[in-house]
C-alpha cells in the first residue's frame, strides 16, 4: 500500500500523466468530458461494457491498458452508481466513491492518477467528500510490520498522487481543506485506538493531547495528587491496581465569544482493561487495548475543532486509567465515594468505565457549566448484542440534543439508535450497602450503565453514546479497512457545525 498520499485539484483542460480515471453511471455510458475521453479511444462502449459485465454500479471497474487516442498509460472507468436525486444524494455516497477509487488505485499499485469530475453533481462539497473518502480508505496502521515483498512480487509505490479535475478548483480546494480537518481528527482517533497498550499508556495518551497545543488548544493534565485532592475517588479506584498513574486531561478550544458557555465532550480512556479482579476471559482480551475509544474520539474531535477554527467554545475531558489485577486493585464489595459525594458499591470490577465517567462528568458539569455534555465510551458488551456494529447506542435526558445527534449520525454515516431510560431501570442499580452499585447484571446492561451515569450530570442536557460495538473491530467499508474506524469524530463535528457554531 502506498506510504504517502497527495490529493489536489486542477482546472480543465486535462493534462493527464500515468492513469486517467473517468466515471460511468448506473446503466449509462461516460458523459461530459469523460464521454469525450472515451470517444477518443475509438472503442465501442456498448459492446465492451456488455462483454465485461460492467453496468456502472459503484465498485465496478473497466481497466484499459495503453488506450489508443489518449496520452495516458491507462484508463480506468469506475462505476458511479445511480445518479443523485436532486440535491440530496445518499449519505456518504461521494465519500464512498472516493474510498472505492482509493481501493482500486492501491489494489492496482497505481502511483499517479488524474480523475475527471465534471458532472453537474460534482459540487465543491461533494468533491471534498470524495477526497475525504480517498484519505480515509488510504489509511492503514502497519508501523509495526517489517515484512518485505516476497520473491517475484513487486513492491508497492511509496506515494500515491491523485489529481481531481473539477470545474471549480478554487471552491473545491477550500471545501477539501475544511473536510480534511475532520478526516485528520478521525485518523488520529484511529491511530490512538490501534496502538498497543504497551506503547500507549495513560501518560503517553496525555502527551498526544498536549501535542495539539500548536493548533491553539489549551491543554491541562491533572495528575494523581490533584485528582485525589479534588475527590475523584471513583476514577482513582479503577487505576489503583495498575503501575500506570491516572490522568485527567482537559482540552479547551476557545473559538466562540468571550464568556460564552462551552459545549462539552467527555471520553472514557481505559488504556487497557483486564477486568480487574473480575477478570475477563482470555479470548479476545487483546482487543481491550481499544477500551479508550471514547477518549480517542474526544481527542480527535478537539483536534478537528481547532484545525478548522470552529466558531465555538468547547472543552474535551478524558479520564485516563488502566484497569489491572494486582494486590492493590479494587475488589468486589469495596465502596468508594465519588466526587459528587455519591457512594458506590463495587460489585463488578469489570464495570469500571462508568466509574471513570462518573467523576469526569461531575467534574465537567461543576467546573464548566456547559450548554450540554456528550460522553462517549466503549462501555458495555450489551450494546453490541443489541445493535451490532452498525449503530452506537444513544441515551439522553434531553429530546433536542438527542434529535440533533440522530440527525448528525444519519448525515455522517456514524449512526445512532435511541435507547430507553426510566425509573424502572434506575431501580436496578440500587445498592444494599451504598447509594448505588456499579453493575446490575446482564439484563438491560447498557441501559443500567446509562442510568448509572445519569446520576452524575445534574440538570445539564446530556447524551451518552455507548460505542462498544462501533469503535473497534468494525466491519470493513468503502472508507475504512482499519480495525479502529475512528467512530465519533465526524458525528460530533457535524453536531457542532450544524447546531451550535456562532
Amino acid at each position: 500500500m502506498p506510504h504517502t498520499l497527495t490529493v489536489t485539484t486542477a482546472a480543465f483542460p486535462l493534462a493527464p500523466t500515468g492513469t486517467l480515471v473517468i466515471y460511468a453511471g448506473d446503466g449509462a455510458a461516460p458523459a461530459g468530458k469523460g464521454g469525450e475521453i472515451w470517444a477518443a479511444t475509438g472503442l465501442d462502449w456498448k459492446k465492451l461494457s456488455s462483454a465485461a459485465g460492467f453496468s456502472g454500479r459503484q465498485g465496478q471497474v473497466l481497466d484499459i491498458l495503453a488506450p489508443s487516442g489518449l496520452a495516458a498509460d491507462r484508463l480506468l472507468v469506475l462505476g458511479a452508481g445511480k445518479p443523485a436525486e436532486g440535491d440530496n444524494p445518499p449519505a456518504n455516497a461521494w465519500a464512498d466513491r472516493g474510498g472505492s477509487l482509493a481501493g482500486k488505485l492501491m489494489g492496482l499499485r497505481i502511483a499517479e492518477a488524474a480523475v475527471v469530475l465534471d458532472s453537474a453533481e460534482a459540487t465543491p462539497a461533494r468533491v471534498a467528500e470524495l477526497a475525504a473518502g480517498v484519505r480515509l480508505r488510504h489509511y492503514r496502521f502497519d508501523r509495526y510490520k517489517s515484512q518485505k515483498p516476497k520473491n517475484g512480487e513487486s513492491s508497492e509505490p511509496e506515494a500515491l498522487a491523485v489529481t481531481l479535475y473539477v470545474t471549480d478548483s478554487k471552491g473545491s480546494e477550500a471545501a477539501i481543506a475544511d473536510r480534511t480537518a475532520v478526516v485528520e481528527g478521525t485518523l488520529m482517533a484511529r491511530d490512538l485506538v490501534n496502538e498497543p497498550a504497551n506503547v500507549l499508556g495513560t501518560e503517553e495518551f496525555a502527551a498526544h493531547a498536549e501535542a495539539l497545543a500548536p493548533l491553539g488548544l489549551e491543554v491541562e493534565v491533572l495528575d494523581e495528587k490533584q485528582l485525589r485532592k479534588l475527590g475523584l475517588n471513583a476514577l482513582l479506584s479503577v487505576a489503583q491496581g495498575s503501575a500506570r498513574p491516572p490522568r485527567l486531561v482537559v482540552m479547551h478550544w476557545n473559538g466562540g465569544g468571550k464568556g460564552t458557555r462551552p459545549v462539552a465532550f467527555v471520553g472514557k480512556g481505559v488504556v487497557f482493561d483486564s477486568g480487574g479482579v473480575s477478570i475477563k476471559p482470555a479470548a479476545g482480551m487483546e482487543d481491550m487495548k481499544g477500551d479508550m475509544g471514547g477518549a480517542a474520539a474526544v481527542t480527535g474531535l478537539m483536534r478537528t475543532l481547532a484545525a478548522r477554527k470552529a466558531r465555538i467554545n468547547a472543552v474535551g475531558v478524558i479520564g485516563l486509567v488502566e484497569n489491572m489485577v494486582s494486590g492493590t486493585a479494587m475488589r468486589p464489595g469495596d465502596i468508594v465515594r465519588a466526587m459528587s459525594g455519591t457512594t458506590i458499591e463495587i460489585n463488578n470490577t469489570d464495570a469500571e468505565g462508568r466509574l471513570v465517567l462518573a467523576d469526569a462528568l461531575w467534574y465537567t458539569q461543576s467546573r464548566f457549566k456547559p450548554r450540554f455534555m456528550v460522553d462517549l465510551a466503549t462501555l458495555t458488551g450489551a450494546i453490541g448484542v443489541a445493535l451490532g456494529q452498525d449503530h452506537a447506542g444513544l441515551f439522553s435526558n434531553d429530546e433536542e440534543l438527542a434529535g440533533r445527534l440522530l440527525t448528525a449520525g444519519l448525515a455522517t454515516g456514524e449512526k445512532l439508535w435511541r435507547m430507553p431510560m426510566g425509573p424502572a431501570y434506575d431501580k436496578l442499580i440500587e445498592s444494599r450497602f451504598a447509594d448505588i452499585k456499579n453493575s446490575a447484571g446482564r439484563q438491560a446492561g447498557s441501559i443500567t450503565a446509562a442510568q448509572f451515569l445519569a446520576r452524575f450530570v445534574n440538570d445539564v442536557p446530556w447524551a451518552h453514546l455507548d460505542i462498544a460495538g462501533t469503535a473497534m473491530g468494525a466491519s470493513s467499508s468503502e472508507v475504512n479497512t482499519s480495525w479502529a474506524p475512528g467512530y465519533g469524530v465526524a458525528l460530533l463535528d457535524r453536531l457542532v457545525r450544524d447546531n451550535y457554531e456562532a
